[in-house]
């Protein structure tokens, strides 16, 4: 069954705790006010954590404010020791949305009994380690975190639907081949390519309507197209396009949900010409059509 608490040290924003099952939970963290606020919880040493930021800052301070780790926007955090207790002490910067997931190291054994080889802290050697590793966000992973935190569904099918959401988040988190191993990665030694290719993303967005071509975006950002295509999956873990149509499919999802465009409007702002192109491309992302998207989520 699924719990939520408001947590008491949050005098604005939202806090929200869920249990997922039994040594498993999420922890859906929302400031949306201009002040930094302090989030703070017991979280002993048999538990992973796994923080996620969707949204502006945050930072983790440890050993009683003697180190502290920044975690951007787009980017991940997993915290593991089995020697000391690592209790949630973060402060949470104004607008900026948070995901966290903890869970047991027996939960997550269960996870992965059949495959515990490939997870790197579960075999025999490395156990008693600790492990402290931040990560970029990839593009499907930050689809699964936003509609965690924006989910509009009936109350008897919300604990069914985090937990999917939460076992797919996890899914996608150790979905990782040799191409996208960031800390084996030669390409991200260099900050400068990383700083060009971090803009791109940024020119994509800004420009979703009317994208620029790879030829242009590569010379717009000074960086060849081989080092744009090669870094840009990288870090995101996906080509430019694919990475710009999950994120414009994303962004109609929320334009529809706002209530404030209809079907051809929303196809415009994030850039198809014509309503079935759109009705098409989206039918392709979510497996339905916006009008019946919008239908099911004013009949729940």
């Amino acid at each position: 069954m699924m719990v939520v608490m408001e947590l008491k040290n949050i005098a604005q924003g939202s806090f929200q705790e869920v249990l997922i099952e039994d040594g498993f939970i999420v922890f859906k963290i929302q400031n949306d006010t201009p002040q930094v606020q302090k989030v703070m919880r017991e979280i002993n040493s048999s538990y992973l954590q796994f923080h996620f930021c969707l949204k502006g800052s945050a930072k983790f301070i440890f050993n009683d404010g003697r180190y502290a780790l920044d975690v951007s926007e787009e980017n991940s955090l997993l915290l593991y020791n089995t020697q000391i207790d690592l209790p949630l002490n973060m402060e949470l910067n104004p607008n900026s949305w948070m995901v966290s997931v903890v869970m047991t190291i027996r939960k997550f054994h269960s996870l992965f009994s059949k495959e515990a080889d490939y997870i790197p802290f579960l075999s025999a050697e490395n156990k008693d380690k600790k492990y402290y590793v931040q990560e970029a966000v990839s593009p499907a992973i930050a689809v699964i975190l936003s509609q965690i935190i924006n989910y509009n569904l009936h109350p008897s099918v919300k604990a069914l639907y985090i937990k999917g959401k939460v076992y797919e988040l996890i899914s996608l988190y150790f979905n990782k081949g040799d191409g996208t191993d960031l800390e084996q990665c030669p390409f991200l030694v260099d900050e400068d390519n990383v700083r060009r290719i971090r803009k791109a993303k940024e020119i994509i967005i800004t420009r979703m309507a009317e994208p620029p071509s790879l030829s242009e975006l590569s010379e717009e950002i000074g960086l060849s197209l081989k080092k744009l295509k090669e870094g840009f999956r990288h870090i995101y873990g996906d080509s430019v396009f694919s990475f710009l149509f999950d994120y414009k499919m994303e962004h109609a999802r929320k334009l529809l949900e706002s209530g404030k465009y209809n079907v051809n409007e929303v196809g415009l702002k994030v850039g198809y010409s014509t309503a079935s192109h759109f009705i098409s491309a989206f039918k392709k992302k979510y497996g339905t059509t916006p009008k019946k998207y919008l239908m099911a989520l004013a009949n729940p």
